[in-house]
């Protein structure tokens, strides 16, 4: 068992916070590939092995320069192709979620700098039953694009929402929110944690076909996804 945490609350993350980063899980997990943008070669992801780390230390640079506080630092434990544990910290808000699966989820309140074990309050966080009438689907703030919005207006009576980042993830994973949609390919690092994370919650996410999603791909890209806070509805929420 992992337990994955983050307590460098800097707002100014750069490539010495990746530093940090990896030397706290070489301590967590000796052996264990970690695997990010800023740290992959031009040739590629290093040898990857059963489980791995993927990790992205600053997730939605436009927000973090257009002065929006919802920028996250992403972290997730991959074990034969699977996410098991992640972690998403907002510095700027003072919070990080984290979830393990099988285990449940829980969203922190942290002082600025802070482990975990200080933390000012720490809950249990669920996924939500999809309401009755106006489900909320979450939507980027800068990444729109035409074939997400197309998908979503197929959706009668589904609210939109904004939301920067991975914290579309969190959104779901807390029960805010009820689907994440997004109908173009990510960096598996995007949203890795945040799967993990909305699995733990007691969500699902799947390919927008309803195939799961394998991590450690060739490319270490995803395709099109669709995540729901009700493993129930994704049979009526999830794209044609």
């Amino acid at each position: 068992a992992y337990e994955i945490t983050y307590g460098d609350w800097s707002s100014d993350v750069c490539s010495s916070d990746l530093a940090v980063i990896l030397e706290g899980l070489s301590r967590l997990a000796p052996g264990v590939a970690v695997v990010s943008e800023e740290a992959m070669s031009k040739s590629g992801p290093p040898p990857l092995g059963e489980r791995f780390f993927l990790v992205d230390p600053l997730d939605s640079t436009r927000e973090l320069l257009a002065g929006e506080p919802d920028y996250t630092v992403n972290i997730a434990l991959i074990d034969h192709g699977v996410p098991v544990a992640g972690v998403i910290a907002a510095p700027a808000l003072g919070l990080l979620w984290r979830g393990v699966v099988g285990s449940g989820a829980q969203r922190l309140r942290l002082p600025a700098g802070a482990e975990p074990a200080a933390a000012l309050e720490t809950t249990a966080i669920h996924t939500r039953p999809k309401p009755a009438q106006g489900a909320i689907a979450v939507i980027s703030r800068f990444h729109r694009d035409p074939d997400t919005d197309a998908c979503l207006d197929r959706f009668s009576g589904v609210q939109r929402m904004v939301a920067g980042s991975s914290l579309k993830f969190c959104r779901l994973a807390e029960g805010s929110a009820d689907i994440y949609v997004r109908m173009t390919s990510i960096w598996e690092w995007d949203i890795a944690a945040g799967h993990a994370l909305v699995t733990a919650a007691g969500g699902i996410m799947t390919t927008a076909a309803g195939e799961p999603i394998r991590y450690g791909q060739p490319g270490l890209r995803t395709p099109k996804f669709a995540a729901f806070g009700d493993p129930a509805a994704a049979s009526e929420l999830r794209p044609a």
